[in-house]
């Protein structure tokens, strides 16, 4: 996957240093490159499995019988966001809001540190 480097930037010619310094970033990123996509995969787990909580969470709303509106109520977080936190549309999401809806519906939340795997 070595891509000659392409001599001119901004309507100018490379100097020899330029290029090797370029060049030198390109392999250090190849170099990287692994554990980058490593922690990224890590961290997409992450986010699967708290979103996995939401899943839950609705699970038990429904069983109560209990509405999006009737959770939005009881939280202050509007329908939309709840919709969306249920189907995982919404990722970006503070542990404010999982205690939020957990104790709405009688649940409680609880935090287990562990080992990385």
């Amino acid at each position: 996957m070595n891509r000659p480097i392409k001599q001119t930037t901004r309507d100018r010619r490379l100097t020899p240093e330029e290029a090797d310094r370029y060049r030198k970033i390109r392999e250090q990123i190849e170099q990287e490159k692994p554990e980058i996509n490593a922690r990224i995969r890590a961290h997409m787990a992450e986010v699967t499995d708290l979103a996995r909580i939401f899943s839950e969470l609705r699970k038990v709303r429904e069983q109560q019988g209990m509405s999006l509106t009737d959770l939005q109520d009881k939280t202050g977080i509007d329908r939309a966001s709840l919709s969306k936190l249920e189907t995982g549309q919404r990722a970006n999401f503070t542990l404010e809001t999982v205690v939020r809806y957990a104790e709405a519906v009688g649940k409680h939340v609880q935090f287990v540190l562990s080992e990385n795997s």
